[in-house]
Order: structure tokens, then C-alpha cells, then sequence
């Protein structure tokens, strides 16, 4: 019976689950030994988070598949898993709906400035007929851009074309004739988009060609009423140059769901803004997609361990 080692702790059913047909041993990598020991054993690893490369990979021999349980994988070096004959799988299908809705809701947020007049409310500040110093700005029928068009900027695209009467355009590494066609949007160069654009969306995966894709001369090339929204990763975006960009005025506002350093800690200069809406990275944090995040890993990392192709393999 083939051995998964899991260093999350999965919901009962889905442990039940892999218990059918496998042996499952649940433990964090905080337990160094006992995490390696299991480790030299293991055929599957399952969870999300844990870096696994070339080091790690030395201390299970035995492993035929890592288990991802998220769509995002850069805690996963692709390269050194698929150099020792392992096969990497994640859950981009389960979430896609609830990630969507997140980034929906995030640029609502953002451009209505709910957030900030909930505190106002809140403060006991509302004392008054409300002036235009409270006031945010329209959603519908502005221009929407998305950076990364994949299945979650596809259904993005989806809810503010049809929902929002939105014109939504899109930069990706290739241009996607199949998602226009799916969803509405139309192709723009990178620069011309932020140009045009009065919401960039960032939700682009991290990768070498992405990371601080967006930075000093993207924000300055935005619009002076442009709202930001990053729902990819952090890392995708120069920080520093987010806030400038934010204090100064050079764009409007900002929506962030990731950040560089997660958790953001208690002195991060974005608690200081207020034209900034911060989330703590629950773009697909809802109970009913976490439970199937963990069945859709769960299922590939048995297929994978039995010799079976996972449904959604990474590709090497």
C-alpha cells in the first residue's frame, strides 16, 4: 500500500478518503525528525505552502508525486521535481467561481471606498447628509484590464462584461483567441492597457517573467483615477513603488488580496492609506471551496501515487 504523507491536516472525509487505499501519515515539517523520517518513506506529499526542492527531494527517495493543494505553486520548484522523475499537481478548476467573485467584490470595495465609510459609520462620523469627500467612483460601464487571462480572468471578464456592461481587455503571454471568445475581452498590449484603463487587475501566477512585473514606470503610465487590484501574488508588484505611487496620487486607489510578506505583520505602510482596501490573501477562502481544494489534491495525489495521471498535472 502506497505511503502520503500529509503536512496539513485534511478534513476527516478527506482523510478517510485517501486511508482507503493508502497509508497516510499527517505531519507538519515543524517536527523536523519526524517529518523526515516520514519523508524517506513517502510516495505522495500533500498540502500547500512547504518549499520542495532539489533538499527536500534528496530525503524521499521514494516520492512519485507532490500534491499542491492550490492553484498557485511557486512554493514548488518545478524544474528539481521534474529532474527527479516526480510529477506536481494543483487545484486550478475547484476555485475558480470564488476567486472571481473575491476580485468582484474587491473592486466594488475598492471603488465605493466601503471599507473606509464602514469605519467612518463605525467612528460615529456620520453626523451628516454625506459630501463629495465621501464619495467613490462608478463600476459600471468603465474599462477593466486583466493582467493573466486564465480561467479566473476568463470568468472575471465574464462578471464585468455582462454584469457590469464593463469593455474588458486583457494581456497575457500569448494572446487567447479561445477566451475572447468565451468571455468577450479583446486583447491589449501591456502598456496600452495600463494606459486606457481605469481598473488593472493583476492574476498572473509568479513566475521569473512576472515577478515585479508591475512597478514605478507601469504605475506611471496608469491613469490619475485608476484603481489598482491585485489578486495574483505579491511579488508580481514592487511594493514600494505601489505605495509612492498611492501617496502621491499617480492612481487613485488600491484592492490587494497578496502581499509580498504574508501575513503583512502590524508596520506595513499600506495600514497607514486610505484609498487602499486590504485583504489577508482569502480570495478562495470560502468554507465550501476549501473542503473541495482539499478533495480535487486529495483525489490526485491517490492517482498519482497508484500510477494513475492526475487530472491537472503541472507542467514541467
Amino acid at each position: 500500500m502506497p505511503t502520503i504523507l500529509s503536512y496539513v491536516e485534511p478534513p476527516e472525509d478527506v482523510l478517510s478518503m485517501m486511508k482507503e487505499t493508502c497509508e497516510v501519515i499527517v505531519e507538519r515539517p515543524k517536527h523536523k525528525e519526524a517529518f523526515e523520517e516520514a519523508l524517506q518513506k513517502a510516495d505522495g506529499l500533500y498540502g500547500s505552502g512547504l518549499q520542495v526542492n532539489a533538499e527536500l527531494l534528496q530525503k524521499a527517495p521514494q516520492l512519485k508525486v507532490v500534491s499542491n493543494v492550490s492553484v498557485g505553486y511557486d512554493n514548488l520548484n518545478i524544474e528539481d521535481i521534474y529532474k527527479q522523475g516526480v510529477i506536481a499537481t494543483h487545484t486550478p478548476t475547484v476555485l475558480i467561481d470564488t476567486m472571481a467573485d473575491t476580485m468582484m467584490g474587491l473592486m466594488l470595495a475598492t471603488a465605493r471606498r466601503m471599507p473606509e465609510m464602514d469605519r467612518l459609520v463605525r467612528e460615529g462620523k456620520w453626523v451628516k447628509p454625506t459630501s463629495p469627500e465621501w464619495f467613490g467612483v462608478n463600476v459600471s460601464r468603465k474599462k477593466l484590464g486583466i493582467i493573466g487571462m486564465g480561467r479566473i480572468g476568463e470568468e472575471v471578464a465574464r462578471r464585468a462584461g455582462i454584469g457590469f456592461h464593463m469593455d474588458v481587455v486583457y494581456y497575457n503571454r500569448r494572446q487567447r483567441p479561445d477566451a475572447e471568445e468565451r468571455c468577450g475581452a479583446s486583447y491589449a498590449e501591456l502598456d496600452d492597457l495600463l494606459k486606457t484603463c481605469d481598473f488593472v487587475m493583476v492574476l498572473t501566477p509568479l513566475t521569473e517573467q512576472t515577478k515585479h512585473l508591475i512597478g514605478a514606470r507601469e504605475f506611471e503610465l496608469m491613469k490619475k483615477d485608476a484603481i489598482f487590484l491585485n489578486g495574483g501574488r505579491g511579488p508580481v508588484v514592487v511594493e514600494n513603488d505601489l505605495v509612492k505611487a498611492l501617496q502621491k496620487g499617480d492612481i487613485l486607489a488600491a484592492g490587494l488580496d497578496v502581499f509580498d510578506r504574508e501575513p503583512l505583520g502590524e508596520k506595513s505602510p499600506f495600514q497607514e492609506l486610505d484609498n487602499v482596501v486590504t485583504l489577508p490573501h482569502i480570495g478562495t477562502a470560502t468554507h465550501e471551496t476549501r473542503h473541495a481544494m482539499f478533495v480535487d489534491a486529495a483525489e490526485q495525489c491517490v492517482d498519482g501515487v497508484h500510477g494513475r495521471t492526475p487530472a491537472h498535472v503541472i507542467p514541467g
